[in-house]
This record gives C-alpha cells, sequence and structure tokens, in this order.
C-alpha cells in the first residue's frame, strides 16, 4: 500500500513540473514540445484529480474521527453518520486509484480497424453483419468519432459478407479493443414460415491502426497485382485496372481494394489494412507469450471465441466473458453500447489489477 501512495505522490509531482513546464515561454515557443507535454499532462490529470480528491476525503475522515470522541452526545452522533460515509467514499476512491494505476495499454489513443464478416448462418449471418456494423457506426456518431468504410461486400439483399472501415476519434481502440471474437444472435429470420430461432454468427475483429514507425514493411516483401474492380455476379463495373491486391509474402497476408477508382487511392488504402493486419500479428505474438505464463487465458481475444450472444426473442445481450446480461438489445443496436462496454473493460480492468497486484 505504501508503494501505491509514493506512486501518486511521484504522479503528483511530475502533474506540478508538467504545469510550469507547459507555463514556460522555451515550451510555448515549440509547437511538438508543447503538445508532447500537453499530452502527458492530460494522461496524468485524472489520475492526480483522483488522488487529491482522496486525500481531502482523509482529511475530512480525521476531522470527524476527532469530533465522533468529544462534544455533546448530538455532535457524536452526528459524527460517526458522516464517518460512515466517508469510510465508504475512502474505499470507493481507493479502488478507483488502482484502477488508474494499472499501466496503460499503449494502443489506447490510437484509432482501429474495425473489421466484420459473416459467419455460419447464410443470408441471415449477412444480415446481422449489417447490423452489427450499423450498431458500431451509431455508437461512433455519438461519440464524435469518424468513420471511413475502406471495402465492403455486400449480397444484394441488405446483408453484407464484410466490411472494414476506419474509426477514428479519440480514445477509440480503448473503447472498442474487446470487441475482437464471435458475435452469436439468435431469432426467427424474416424468411423462416415455421417460427424456428435460427443461430448465426458474426466476427468482428478490431485492429489498432498501425504507423509506419510500428510497422516496417520492405518493398521487395510485397507483391502488388491490379485488376478491373467488379461488382455484384463478378460484372465488371471498371474499365480500367484501379484495384489492387497487395500480398505480403513474408507473412502470407493477401489484402485487396476496389472501392475506389483511383489505383494510387486504393494502394494507400489497402497499404492502411495491411499495415494493421501485420501490428495485430506482432501483437498476438506478444500475448501468446505473456499467457504460456498465466494460469488463466482470461481476454485473450481469440476469435474463435463466443464472446456474446443477442436473442432476439428475449430482448436479450449476454456477454459470456464477463457474464452481463442486459434485456435492451432494440437500444444496444441503435448504438446505445455504452453500459454494454462499459462492464467488459471494467472485468478486463479488475483482471489486470488482480494481475499487477499477485504476488
Amino acid at each position: 500500500m505504501w508503494f501505491m501512495f509514493d506512486k501518486l505522490a511521484a504522479e503528483e509531482q511530475r502533474y506540478e513540473d508538467l504545469m510550469r513546464l507547459l507555463g514556460t515561454a522555451e515550451v510555448q515557443s515549440e509547437a511538438a514540445t508543447y503538445r508532447k507535454h500537453a499530452k502527458a499532462l492530460s494522461e496524468v490529470e485524472p489520475l492526480v484529480q483522483k488522488f487529491r480528491e482522496y486525500k481531502a476525503v482523509m482529511h475530512d475522515l480525521t476531522q470527524t474521527e476527532d469530533l465522533a470522541g468529544a462534544g455533546d452526545p448530538d455532535m457524536r452522533e452526528l459524527a460517526r453518520e458522516e464517518l460512515k460515509s466517508l469510510i465508504a467514499r475512502r474505499d470507493v476512491l481507493l479502488a478507483e486509484l488502482k484502477i488508474l494505476l494499472i499501466p496503460k495499454d499503449p494502443n489506447d489513443d490510437k484509432n482501429v480497424m474495425l473489421e466484420i464478416r459473416a459467419g455460419t448462418g447464410g443470408d441471415e449471418a449477412a444480415l446481422f453483419a449489417a447490423e452489427l456494423f450499423r450498431m458500431y457506426t451509431m455508437y461512433a456518431e455519438r461519440q464524435g468519432w469518424r468513420i471511413e468504410v475502406m471495402s465492403s461486400s455486400d449480397t444484394g439483399v441488405g446483408g453484407l459478407k464484410e466490411v472494414i472501415a476506419m474509426i477514428e476519434g479519440r480514445g477509440v481502440y480503448s473503447k472498442l479493443k474487446y470487441e475482437s471474437g464471435v458475435h452469436r444472435v439468435q431469432r426467427v429470420p424474416a424468411t423462416e414460415a415455421s417460427g424456428r430461432v435460427h443461430t448465426s454468427t458474426v466476427t468482428v475483429a478490431v485492429l489498432p491502426e498501425a504507423e509506419e514507425v510500428d510497422v516496417h514493411i520492405n518493398d521487395k516483401d510485397l507483391r502488388i497485382d491490379t485488376f478491373c474492380s467488379s461488382g455484384p455476379g463478378g460484372q465488371s463495373v471498371n474499365t480500367t485496372y484501379s484495384a489492387v491486391r497487395i500480398t505480403h509474402i513474408p507473412s502470407g497476408v493477401v489484402v485487396s481494394q476496389q472501392d475506389e477508382k483511383s489505383q494510387i487511392k486504393n494502394k494507400a488504402k489497402a497499404m492502411k489494412v495491411l499495415r494493421a493486419r501485420l501490428y495485430e500479428i506482432e501483437l498476438r505474438k506478444q500475448q501468446d507469450a505473456i499467457a504460456k505464463d498465466r494460469r488463466s487465458q482470461v481476454g485473450t481475444g481469440e476469435r474463435s471465441e463466443k464472446i456474446r450472444t443477442y436473442n432476439f426473442r428475449e430482448n436479450r445481450i449476454t456477454d459470456h466473458r464477463v457474464g452481463f446480461t442486459i434485456h435492451r438489445l432494440v437500444d444496444v443496436l441503435n448504438g446505445d453500447l455504452a453500459e454494454v462496454l462499459d462492464n467488459v473493460i471494467t472485468f478486463y480492468q479488475t483482471e489486470k489489477l488482480k494481475d499487477a497486484t499477485a504476488v
């Protein structure tokens, strides 16, 4: 516990030092340096504010304890009631401080590449893939994020075989990073005359955007093919070789892009997707190495895991990883995803805290 408070005191001192630096003419005259220090300040500020609130509560607690042991009986009774409230608040703040002290995921502030693919279930799976993409799109709009479709393949009946989109904004990966996995839907399809419930699956992948500094790609490791883009049924929609297929030879990863009429734009989009996928491969290697030393595989994010079920008949969403159920399926599919995400994030933060404090 004392180590924790030493760390908090050190972070508070760092906060004060950053405040002083940002007020100096030298730092203010250098835009890059100013941005660097301002970013560091914004990252440590929530922790420092919570620590100062904790210290204020502890000060009030000490004073109230003195009142509870002296004075007239009425004053002592009031002080005892106040003590209960202050102790409860102290315990909440301690728990929040422990969470804030967990080392931050370096990817949390990154944009993401969202990939949604229809799994088992034919047209029904494709229809639900489209609904999930709409859900994430509407949630992104609520957060003030920007979403750009990189590529998509539809079924012609309102469904999506696959869609890849870039989501840009503050803290996108921190909110969506646990969405990777198999999403299962249980409902009666519109085409089902007997009213029988069908089960279909959709896979979701959330990849942190990789900059060139994160992933180095040698041109000699790439095979780039160009071809005419095509529409539904394979019909040609472009007579020029604007579509691009990039193969990363060492890993075997293949990315195709044909949404743009310009070959240059398609290549740029394809490279973004490729960079994100290669970055994910490296992240998985690191996570697998860590997982070998753990008894529990909680939070590996394997796409083969069934992470969530959407049951339309019961208006229910259940996240199987955290044991959380909510009966507001329609609201969630309309973008009101915050409660579901917050419960998942809290669960994994708690698991990380257990790992960090394990002896």
